[in-house]
Order: C-alpha cells, then sequence, then structure tokens
C-alpha cells in the first residue's frame, strides 16, 4: 500500500507509527518531494467525496483565502492539483483499490499486514 501525506504532519506520523507497530508494510509518497498530479486525485476522487478529501481545516486553505471564494467542487478540485498541501492527510491507497483519508485507527485495524 501507499501512504501519501508530508513528514511532518502530526496525523501522518501517527498513521506511520500505527503501520510500523503493527509490521504493516507500505511505501511512503511526501507531497512536498513528489507531487500528486491532478490523474492521481481523478483516481481518487473517483472512490471518495471531495469533501472528505479536501482540508479546509489548514493553515494553506486560511492563507489562500479559499474560504471567500465559495469553490464548487471542480473548483476545488483545481486547488488540491495546484496546491498537494490542501489535500487532507494522510491519503492511504489500499492494495485492493481503496483509499482512507486522514488518521482512522479502527479502519487501519482493518488492514492487514
Amino acid at each position: 500500500m501507499k501512504v501519501y501525506g508530508i513528514k511532518t504532519c502530526g496525523s501522518v506520523k501517527k498513521a506511520l507509527k500505527f503501520f510500523k507497530d503493527k509490521g504493516i508494510e507500505y511505501e511512503f509518497v511526501d507531497f512536498k518531494k513528489t507531487p500528486v498530479g491532478c490523474k492521481k486525485i481523478e483516481e481518487w476522487l473517483e472512490k471518495i467525496d471531495i469533501d472528505t478529501l479536501f482540508n479546509k481545516r489548514g493553515t494553506k486553505y486560511r492563507q489562500l483565502k479559499l474560504k471567500e471564494l465559495n469553490l464548487d467542487d471542480e473548483g476545488k478540485k483545481k486547488w488540491l492539483c495546484k496546491e498537494n498541501i490542501l489535500i487532507k492527510r494522510p491519503v492511504i491507497e489500499l492494495d485492493n483499490g481503496d483509499v482512507i483519508v486522514g488518521f482512522d485507527e479502527e479502519k487501519y485495524k482493518e488492514i492487514r499486514g
């Protein structure tokens, strides 16, 4: 499976620790070093809702004053493509194709190493 995020994110750190402690193998993809393109974001959006993926609580969202733009789903998608930091973290792609967004220990317990 792949875990997408940034190393300094608290939720990402908790997720990686959880997987390491449980002996679950993963590949880590750092948004800052390897930006996620629109194609990948569109793949995720086939499986999850845009409001699940779009982080409205982060610093970047406030800095860019995106709330004032009243973005529709297409607008949110364009911003996610342009600013990966707006992606809620971590994004976990399971080997079966499922996608989990955010730190969710209960969902993680269902993952087999």
